[in-house]
C-alpha cells in the first residue's frame, strides 16, 4: 500500500466545486466535465484536479443495461418515479444520482510507467478512509453481493455499501471517480434499481449478468454513522483531507482552452445519449 500516498501527494490540487450549481444541470454534464478534465490534466496544461457534483433525481445507467431485453419498461418506470436518465461513458453499471449523493472525481496525469488502475482506486479509497477517520470505523474496500452497480472496490462499513468507484482513463489523464451516499435511505435508493432491472430483463437470459439486488445491504452514511451528514459537512471534510495531500489547494474553473473542450465533449456524449435512449 505504500505506493498510494504519492498519487495523493501533488505539489498543488485545484478544486472544482460544483456540489451546489451542478443540481440545476444535466448529469450529462459532469461525464463531459471530466472528460474535458483528463485530456487538460493529462495534456499537462492544467494541474491535478479535484472535481466534487450533486445533481438532482438521475438514474445514471452503464453501456451493459442499454442492452436489457424490456429496456423501454425500466426507462418508463425510472420515469414514471420523476428521475431523468443517462447513460455514462465509463464502466459499471446502473447507479441513482440525487441532493444526498456527492460525486467526487479525482484526475491524475499518467506517467511515464503509467497508473496501475487497483492505484487509482486505492487512492480514492484511502481518501475516504481519511475523510471519516475521526468516527472509528472501518471502511472496507469489497464487492458487496447484491449492491447495484457491484465492484471490488465498492465501500462499505458493516457489510452496508455506501459508496462505488469507477475509473475512465482518456488522452494521459485518468478520472477516479466515487459517488457516496451521504444521507437519505440507501435501501431505498437500491428498491429503486431492483424494480428497473425487475422489469427490464423479467426472466429472459441475457448475455451479460445482472445483479440480484438486495437493498438491505445499502445504507447512506448518515445511517451507517447514525449522525446528520449534509452534503456540505462532507465536502468540508473532503476539502480538509485533500489540503494535507499537497502545497497549495485552490479553486478554480474551467481555463479558456478547457471551456472550448468542454463543448465538443458535451455534445459527443450527448449525441452519443440521443442515439442510444433516442430522447
Amino acid at each position: 500500500m505504500n505506493v498510494v500516498p504519492d498519487l495523493l501527494q501533488q505539489d498543488q490540487w485545484r478544486v472544482i466545486d460544483q456540489s451546489a450549481l451542478a443540481v440545476h444541470l444535466s448529469a450529462l454534464h459532469s461525464f463531459g466535465m471530466d472528460d474535458t478534465l483528463c485530456a487538460s490534466v493529462g495534456g499537462g496544461t492544467a494541474s491535478p484536479t479535484a472535481r466534487a457534483w450533486v445533481h438532482h433525481d438521475t438514474i445514471v445507467l452503464g453501456i451493459q443495461d442499454t442492452k436489457l431485453p424490456f429496456l423501454e419498461e425500466g426507462l418508463n418506470y425510472i420515469k414514471s418515479q420523476g428521475y431523468q436518465v443517462i447513460v455514462r461513458n465509463s464502466g459499471g453499471l446502473a447507479v441513482v444520482l440525487d441532493e444526498g449523493v456527492l460525486n467526487l472525481t479525482l484526475i491524475f496525469p499518467e506517467r511515464e510507467k503509467g497508473i496501475d488502475i487497483n492505484r487509482g482506486y486505492d487512492a480514492m479509497w484511502m481518501l475516504i478512509k481519511e475523510m471519516f477517520s475521526d468516527f472509528n470505523k472501518e471502511i472496507e474496500a469489497k464487492e458487496i453481493v447484491g449492491s447495484y452497480c457491484p465492484g471490488s472496490y465498492d465501500l462499505s462499513i458493516g457489510d452496508k455499501k455506501f459508496a462505488g468507484i469507477s475509473q475512465r482513463r482518456l488522452r494521459a489523464g485518468v478520472a477516479v471517480q466515487i459517488y457516496l451516499c451521504v444521507n437519505g435511505s440507501g435501501s431505498t435508493r437500491a428498491e429503486l434499481i431492483e424494480r428497473f432491472y425487475s422489469l427490464s430483463k423479467k426472466n429472459a437470459e441475457t448475455k451479460f449478468d445482472y445483479p440480484d439486488i438486495n437493498p438491505a445491504v445499502m445504507a447512506s452514511l448518515s445511517e451507517l454513522l447514525q449522525i446528520d451528514l449534509s452534503i456540505q459537512d462532507v465536502m468540508f471534510r473532503f476539502l480538509h483531507a485533500l489540503k494535507n495531500k499537497c502545497n497549495h489547494l485552490f479553486t478554480g474553473e474551467l481555463s479558456s482552452d478547457e471551456a472550448a473542450l468542454f463543448e465538443a465533449y458535451y455534445d459527443r456524449i450527448t449525441e452519443r445519449n440521443e442515439k442510444i435512449l433516442g430522447d
